[in-house]
C-alpha cells in the first residue's frame, strides 16, 4: 500500500503576485512569490539564499486580502528551505515569518 504524502501545513496558503523585496545577508532584492500564509511565504529569486539565515521582506497586500485600502506589511522571519525553482533559473525559497509590522502609507 502506498503512503500518502500528509499535509504539513498549518496555514491555509494563497497564490499572491504582488511585488516583494526581499533584504537577505546585507543584499536586496526584488523576488516573485508563489504563495503567501499567516505564518510563511515562498518566492522565486535569482541569486543564492542560505537556508537557516535570517531573512527580511516588504510586501503590498491589495484590497482583495485586506477588504480595505492596500496595506504595505515589513516582515522578519528565517529562510526554511531552498530549492530551484523552475527551468528560468530562479530559487525557490520558503521562509517562516517570525514578525512583522504594518507600514505607513507612502
Amino acid at each position: 500500500m502506498a503512503e500518502s504524502k500528509q499535509e504539513k501545513r498549518a496555514a491555509r496558503r494563497f497564490p499572491l503576485r504582488v511585488p516583494v523585496t526581499v533584504d537577505h545577508e546585507n543584499a536586496t532584492q526584488k523576488a516573485e512569490i508563489r504563495d503567501v500564509s499567516a505564518r510563511g511565504i515562498s518566492f522565486y529569486v535569482e541569486s543564492e539564499v542560505t537556508q537557516g539565515s535570517p531573512i527580511g521582506f516588504t510586501l503590498t497586500l491589495p484590497p482583495e486580502i485586506t477588504l480595505t485600502e492596500s496595506i504595505r506589511v515589513q516582515c522578519k522571519g528565517r529562510v526554511v528551505r531552498v530549492e530551484n525553482g523552475r527551468e528560468s533559473g530562479k530559487l525557490a525559497v520558503a521562509a517562516v515569518i517570525e514578525e512583522y509590522e504594518f507600514l505607513p502609507e507612502m
